[in-house]
């Protein structure tokens, strides 16, 4: 799941108290309704209060004597309790309506179900690592459930020996055990081909199917990237932000860099991408890149040391074929 910062955790827990606030709110006003309307029922409020700090009393004490006395009153506090919901049900109400409400009746808007998590807490750190991902919107229309191989032609090329479906197939296949692997297999990957050929639209079907599981994961161009990079070197005014920027971006479960290769390279980009590469990787922490390069132009845009981490490190994944943006424009 998602590594919960302090400032995070609080954020959450804000949201709960917010939560039972408003709950407690609204049972508070519901009640002074009823008491007005039905005077009768603020009456039987009091008589089971009195009731049960009798009943109190008695579990405390202990006394045998008084088994036969619990039993009565407990049967008074049930006599009540029916008595209250027919009047409410007599005069319009719903048999719930003086019964605090809550969002989730599991954990009763605490977010913890004894020292466990709830269900709603875990949801609410998918929705954080959804957020913090940078590509919320677009996964809703990039995932793998409108993945398309028919945009990917069956024709054999000649120089790879296979079909642009047969590559995407196999690349696809690779993706979904990746995913499952995810948290036993360390593992890294780069997607390289011409642009359109969907490289980037596998990284995001990766991202939303592990951000749906709760892990954190970051998309980032690789213009974006550097220039984090940069603004955390160089600007001393909000140096805090940044630093927690290039904090996540070496920590969150999986970092995508997209269209790796387009920015301008300088030694300040080259020693970055080293760093950040090379942190990741005796992190265990996953990397996806996406490059319109080719192997054989990487060691001209890149230094040997980074080509090395790269061939070496991680699983690289050649997708061809038509631009499928092209395809996708006639199509529409």
């Amino acid at each position: 799941m998602v590594n919960l910062k302090t400032s995070q955790f609080k954020q959450i827990m804000r949201l709960y108290e917010e939560k039972q606030l408003a709950n407690q709110y609204k049972y508070d006003y519901r009640k002074k309704e009823i008491y007005n309307e039905i005077p009768e029922i603020k009456e039987i409020d009091h008589e089971i209060s009195r009731t049960s700090i009798h009943l109190s009393k008695l579990l405390i004490s202990n006394s045998f004597d008084s088994s036969n006395e619990l039993k009565k009153l407990k049967e008074k506090n049930l006599e009540l309790s029916m008595k209250k919901i027919e009047l409410l049900h007599l005069h319009g109400y719903p048999k719930d309506y003086l019964q605090k409400q809550f969002d989730c009746n599991k954990c009763s808007d605490t977010g913890f179900i004894k020292n466990e998590k709830c269900y709603c807490f875990k949801q609410r750190l998918v929705d954080l690592a959804y957020e913090q991902s940078n590509i919320k919107s677009l996964l809703e229309h990039e995932n793998f459930d409108s993945f398309d191989f028919t945009f990917f032609s069956t024709e054999i090329n000649e120089k790879y020996g296979m079909s642009p479906r047969q590559n995407i197939t196999n690349v696809y296949s690779f993706c979904i055990r990746f995913i499952k692997h995810f948290k036993t297999d360390f593992s890294n990957i780069i997607f390289y081909g011409n642009a359109g050929v969907g490289k980037s639209f596998l990284s995001n079907c990766i991202a939303k199917s592990l951000l749906d599981k709760g892990h954190n994961v970051i998309y980032l161009t690789a213009f974006q990237l550097f220039e984090t990079f940069e603004k955390n070197k160089f600007n001393k005014n909000n140096s805090d932000i940044y630093e927690d920027l290039v904090a996540d971006i070496l920590n969150c479960d999986l970092l995508i860099i997209d269209d790796l290769g387009t920015e301008f390279s300088t030694s300040f980009t080259s020693s970055q991408l080293f760093n950040c590469l090379n942190t990741r990787l005796i992190s265990k922490k996953s990397t996806i890149i996406s490059t319109n390069l080719q192997p054989a132009d990487w060691s001209k845009q890149y230094s040997n040391r980074i080509v090395s981490r790269i061939f070496g490190s991680y699983e690289t994944l050649k997708i061809f074929g038509d631009d499928i943006r092209i395809k996708k424009a006639f199509k529409d």
